[in-house]
């Protein structure tokens, strides 16, 4: 394991759009996570107060005048990140939060000090199960499906947002696949590009997605996402190969970090 910088420090970018009930809460909790010392809120256009209650906070707020989506809203956080670490310094890692997550979502320490460590190139967090999620987990099993015929890897959470990654390994992701695939689109393409991935558990709560005409509406979308952004990536050819596979997904444990390839 190759330990990062012991002056490395991380940027947390939470994508926004209309969370003025929660930002506050998310952003003051994210503040508290050991190494933080950047908040960017990326306010995806909002038609509340989600940009002005987030910096009173104390977050650095940059805001879309439109909605662009969560993966255009990642990008313009990580850029914004990018024009303020230190020139000549490391780069800070970057910490991906959902907006919902509140006072909890100081309890994705545990990512950070994964990557930290030198454990793994990104570091995607587990969530318990949440009271009132509805679905019946067919998306997360398009996006497992998706994941494993590319790469190997069978996640267990592979739509978590809750991601700490190197700024090698997020460049190494970007253009992000467009919508809800952003996370099944990233996975795929770091395991293929070399990089090493774990699943971390982290004590977290977040707004569930109900059983209910609008969750339903959402999954679907979900669904949508997930499938453009595995169909684009085999019909590029983006996969490891068999033999390059070797019996890695034979030899898998929950919470190991994977690495699909030889080389990065």
């Amino acid at each position: 394991m190759n330990r990062r910088p012991r002056n490395q420090r991380v940027a947390v970018v939470i994508p926004a759009k209309d969370e003025s009930a929660r930002i506050a809460a998310t952003v003051r909790a994210a503040r508290a996570i050991p190494h933080v010392d950047l908040v960017v809120v990326v306010d995806d256009g909002s038609s509340d107060d989600t940009q002005h209650i987030a910096r009173a906070a104390g977050a650095v707020v940059v805001r879309h005048s439109v909605n662009r989506g969560k993966a255009s809203a990642m990008e313009t956080g990580a850029s914004v990140v990018a024009m303020r670490d230190v020139t000549g310094g490391p780069a800070r890692l970057l910490l991906f939060l959902d907006a919902d997550l509140g006072e909890t979502a100081v309890g994705v320490a545990p990512l950070v000090d994964a990557v930290l460590s030198g454990r793994a190139d990104c570091a995607i967090a587990a969530l318990p199960p949440q009271p009132g999620a509805g679905g019946r987990g067919i998306v997360v099993g398009r996006a497992r499906s998706a994941i494993a015929r590319a790469t190997g890897w069978l996640p267990t959470q592979p739509l978590s947002g809750q991601r700490c990654l190197t700024r090698e390994a997020f460049e190494a992701a970007v253009p992000l696949a467009n919508g809800w695939g952003v996370e099944t689109g990233m996975t795929i393409d770091l395991l293929v590009k070399g990089f090493t991935l774990v699943e971390v558990p982290c004590d977290l709560s977040h707004r569930p997605s109900r059983n209910d005409l609008s969750g339903q509406l959402h999954r679907a979308a979900q669904y949508r996402d997930v499938a453009l952004a595995a169909a684009v990536r085999r019909a590029r050819g983006v996969r490891v190969s068999l033999r390059e596979l070797g019996d890695r997904p034979a030899q898998q444990a929950p919470g190991a970090p994977y690495r699909a390839t030889a080389s990065g």
